[in-house]
């Protein structure tokens, strides 16, 4: 069975097959940069080629960087506002032919990172962070997702918080990392002032630099540096597909796992 995780960034989207009991990509993951109109069609045939890159999949898990409900795209902060509305699922399904899923980005990540990384067999709330084109949040409470949180959006300083600390932002002010991390402390003290969670994990483009960031950052939580590192949400994604095949009975028949 080949398992297919691609993740969907505002300026790449990467994917690999993924071992999903090991957590861990099995073949060299392939990215392409996200076309620059950011609409469905054009990154569809993008999600195709990179899918085409690998032989028989079986399922396929793709993420998103918005609110996902049902396969359907509710928000799209970062991409075209056209996508709104659209079944991602389908969409990817009728493409290809394949079992889909889709699954918000962050999400993807704090399931995978729950099951084989950071925050494995950690009890209480866990907030997963991915810091890029714009911050995506994550929360487990007992190892389960509670989908769709989106706290790069909470208000801060009269904006959304992703427009202060994100990582893109950060690149493109020059900020120093002490600068960064002032800004992004005052945002941690805004998680735990709504959250008070157990542990935070910290991933997403950001991750590269984690020995210049992670001793600037301060919590009353333990703070942690995401183990699968930018590749979280390609396994995260790769194990609710997997996990929503529709598995063959006695009679041949397949039946919803999920």
């Amino acid at each position: 069975m080949t398992v297919i995780g691609v993740d969907i960034g505002g300026t790449g989207i990467k994917g690999a097959p993924v071992d999903v009991r090991r957590g861990a990509l099995i073949a060299e993951r392939v990215r392409l940069l996200t076309p620059e109109s950011k609409k469905p069609d054009d990154m569809l045939g993008v999600i195709a080629e990179i899918v085409g890159r690998f032989e028989s999949p079986t399922c396929l898990g793709v993420t998103f960087p918005g609110v996902v409900m049902g396969g359907v795209i509710r928000t799209a902060a970062n991409l075209d506002k056209s996508w709104i509305g659209v079944d991602l699922a389908a969409l990817v399904r009728d493409r290809m032919g394949l079992h889909v899923t889709a699954i918000n980005d962050a999400d993807a990540a704090a399931v995978a990172e729950g099951a084989h990384g950071a925050a494995k067999r950690v009890r209480g709330v866990v907030i997963m962070l991915t810091f890029g084109t714009g911050v995506g949040s994550g929360l487990l409470l007992d190892g389960k997702l509670v989908p769709n949180t989106e706290l790069g959006h909470l208000e801060m300083n009269g904006k959304d918080a992703e427009k202060i600390v994100a990582e893109v932002v950060r690149e493109k002010k020059k900020l120093s990392w002490k600068k960064w991390s002032e800004r992004t402390n005052e945002y941690l003290a805004l998680i735990e002032e709504l959250f008070s969670p157990d542990l935070i994990v910290i991933g997403g483009g950001i991750d590269r630099s984690n020995d210049k960031w992670l001793p600037l950052l301060k919590a009353r939580a333990p703070i942690k540096v995401a183990t699968l590192g930018n590749n979280a949400g390609i396994v995260g994604a790769a194990m609710v597909a997997q996990h929503t095949l529709p598995r063959p009975t006695a009679s041949g028949r397949r039946v919803d796992s999920g």
